[in-house]
């Protein structure tokens, strides 16, 4: 690997994640009733991917704030760094790497492949945007590209249950509603050339049958675009998801 290509996030983001995750467990704790299922199946060191369903706000600092470590990347549109109210402040604390909503470009992708090949694991919701509602939406292609450069690298899904918008606004008055983190077994995608077809479509298959996994772990409410029988081409590599 190419000395250009080396990723390493700075020190004082590498501290403020140790100094914020315990901070932010309390406050989890203080307005929900926080389930944690699956966090054995994590890998033991980078680098992977975490994949997620994104329903709002609470999903990515819920996750990282639980993760059993700190040293796992993620990314943030760019606009959340010009959000007020603290939000992007915390995400320039975290160190979080940013990126344009559903249409990254080069240079971003680029990053993102330097932080798997230098060892980092990487927390990112194909979705590229909140839904707001519980219903999962189609995924964008990006992250198949990414993993299609790096490798075999595992893929770790988790399931937020709980993390809507009107839970939110329980939250903030007290009556403390669920909220879960369901981490599913690692997997490893199949290279781009075992599908057929133009590699955009491989990207495709990829990108879905990262999110069907996802699925696996939610209620059938939750699940959206990928609720129905996945297409028989992925049948075969989701027979062992949990």
């Amino acid at each position: 690997m190419s000395k250009a290509a080396a990723y390493r996030p700075r020190w004082w983001n590498l501290a403020a994640r140790v100094a914020l995750r315990p901070v932010f467990r309390a406050l989890f704790r203080a307005a929900y009733r926080v389930r944690l299922q699956g966090l054995e199946h994590v890998p033991p060191r980078g680098p992977y991917v975490v994949v997620y369903n994104h329903v709002s706000i609470v999903d990515p600092p819920f996750i990282l704030a639980f993760w059993p470590t700190h040293r796992i990347e993620t990314v943030a549109a760019v606009e959340v760094f010009q959000r007020g109210k603290g939000q992007n402040v915390i995400t320039w604390l975290y160190g979080a790497l940013p990126i344009y909503r559903g249409q990254p470009d080069r240079k971003q992708l680029d990053r993102l492949v330097a932080v798997l090949r230098s060892g980092w694991p990487l927390l990112l919701a194909p979705e590229g945007t909140r839904s707001h509602v519980p219903g999962m939406r189609q995924g964008w292609t990006g992250l198949a590209y990414v993993l299609d450069r790096v490798g075999q690298v595992p893929v770790v899904p988790v399931g937020v249950v709980g993390s809507t918008d009107e839970a939110l606004r329980r939250a903030r008055r007290g009556k403390r509603p669920r909220l879960e983190m369901r981490v599913g077994r690692p997997f490893v995608l199949p290279p781009l050339a075992a599908w057929p077809g133009p590699r955009k479509q491989a990207r495709r298959y990829n990108t879905d049958l990262m999110l069907y996994r996802v699925a696996a772990l939610l209620p059938p409410e939750y699940r959206g675009a990928y609720a129905g029988e996945p297409p028989p081409a992925l049948r075969p590599y989701l027979e062992d998801q949990a």
